[in-house]
């Protein structure tokens, strides 16, 4: 597979922004010469794969797909898999892992991908767009589209193109531990909680032992992109990258959302055109987040995904910290009960808007079973297929894209009490957005970890942190002048 760039990132770019080897991936063939198999697919429409059979490498979670498959089995048994399970601590790290598969020739056929990475392989023709396949089975279609909020389907586009069908997301909410609440004699926040009350409840609850060191943390957060600090810039009206959306798109909103409002001016995707790390907004965020650490309200930020504030939050240590859907299933997953937490919106600094991140599986452009790859992948969003997946089933681990599978029942075991909050993030915050992930996401994330970093822990002010960020942002995109530049 040929990784030469059509858009300034080159095959050396690709290696030195992973970071990693293929010796991390974990491959489990299912295809003829293996064991029995453990999975094969078919399809509902469409082009039907080969009678002889065919077989798809994909990156998957074979667990969570696992009774995916299965159900798909029973309607076509021509195909088998290769599993690729890709990991990492934060989708970044799965797309370097991902770019280095790529570098060293690995092929396949469908691959996962959130936010972080959507536009990397899409700019990179590295991913299929699929706008054809969704124009031909559009009648298909019109009922996934009709349970999806087109702001994520917006966030699955590049340059007028669609490139996945979203299947979760998670928006930066509040998670509250409520115990730690009612001790302190504390009312769970309404929805229209101010900057101003979370720092107020942050304060109330934190504890600290006579020496002076925190034993119970008002507030905590990892960092990275998602969450992390990005939250307190999306309310306090900025972002890290000046936005604008992209022309077209309007084959699919004419076609799936006609007459919706939330639909009304919408685009072809997002663009992140330039930094704007230095905004004064973002400055005073940032500085924000350096108070709550010195005064004690928050621990050291840690790297990554959470495990530690997880620790934190089931041992009654944490009060709150930024979390999606998924939380909810990995606190229920670590015992906690569905009553000793629950999740509310951001509080409102300047607006409310919050981030959300989705993702969703994606063609490989050299794959040579493109259109069995799409019957899969249209399979894979349907009700029933999503019901039946290990990220949703038993236990909710994330939150599904469509709207009819949020309901009290499926929060009923698990909590938490206001599981609402998840899809009115979207509803009711139209201006609700994805974080900044331009083609050249993973080195802006390494900037923007690195300097927070070094504000997080004195070594830099907020300002003179955000002022070395938006210089090397400034770099950066200026080696990369044509993200948004279209070739055919």
């Amino acid at each position: 597979m040929s990784t030469q760039s059509l858009q300034g990132l080159s095959r050396r770019d690709f290696l030195r922004w992973s970071g990693a080897t293929v010796a991390a991936l974990a491959v489990a063939a299912c295809g003829p010469a293996s064991p029995p198999p453990q999975a094969g697919t078919g399809e509902t429409g469409g082009v039907a794969p080969a009678a002889e059979g065919i077989v798809l490498r994909m990156q998957v979670n074979p667990e969570h797909e696992r009774p995916v498959i299965e159900m798909y089995r029973q309607i076509n048994p021509n195909v088998n898999f290769e599993f690729v399970s890709v990991t990492g601590i934060d989708h970044e790290e799965v797309a370097a892992k991902i770019l280095t598969m790529v570098a060293a020739g690995q092929a396949l056929d469908l691959g996962y991908a959130a936010t972080e990475a959507t536009q990397l392989y899409a700019s990179q023709r590295l991913a299929a767009p699929i706008d054809e396949w969704v124009k031909r089975d559009a009648a298909e279609l019109k009922e996934y589209f009709a349970d999806v909020h087109p702001s994520l389907i917006q966030a699955m586009m590049w340059e007028g193109s669609l490139y996945q069908l979203p299947i979760d997301f998670n928006a930066a909410n509040m998670y509250f531990n409520t115990s730690v609440l009612q001790e302190a004699g504390i009312d769970f926040p309404q929805a229209d909680w101010t900057k101003d009350d979370f720092y107020n409840i942050a304060k109330a609850v934190t504890k600290k032992n006579a020496s002076g060191a925190t034993e119970v943390f008002g507030y905590a957060w990892t960092n990275r992109l998602w969450g992390g600090w990005m939250p307190w810039i999306f309310v306090n009206g900025s972002n890290l990258l000046v936005e604008e959306q992209a022309p077209g798109g309007e084959w699919l909103w004419n076609e799936f959302y006609p007459d919706d409002p939330a639909a009304q001016g919408r685009g072809g995707g997002w663009r992140w055109t330039a930094p704007k790390a230095n905004d004064p907004a973002n400055v005073e965020a940032l500085e924000f987040m350096v108070q709550l650490f010195r005064e004690g309200i928050t621990p050291a930020v840690e790297l990554g995904g959470g495990e530690t504030l997880q620790g934190f939050f089931t041992t009654g240590k944490l009060a709150m910290t930024p979390a999606g859907g998924f939380w909810a299933g990995g606190l229920h997953n670590a015992g906690m009960p569905k009553d000793s937490f629950d999740v509310q919106l951001m509080p409102r600094w300047k607006n409310q808007r919050h981030q959300f991140g989705t993702a969703g599986q994606w063609i490989f452009a050299d794959s040579k079973n493109k259109d069995a790859a799409w019957e899969y992948m249209k399979f894979r969003i349907s009700r029933d297929a999503m019901m039946a997946n290990g990220m949703f089933n038993p236990v909710t681990l994330t939150t599904p894209t469509r709207r009819s599978m949020l309901t009290a029942e499926r929060f009923a075991e698990t909590g938490p009490a206001n599981w609402q909050v998840f899809y009115a993030t979207l509803d009711d915050h139209p201006d609700t957005a994805p974080i900044p992930a331009p083609p050249v996401s993973n080195p802006m994330t390494a900037l923007f970890v690195s300097y927070t970093s070094r504000a997080m822990n004195g070594e830099l002010t907020p300002q003179a942190a955000l002022d070395g960020m938006q210089r090397e942002l400034e770099d950066l995109f200026a080696r990369h002048p044509d993200m948004y530049v279209k070739t055919s």
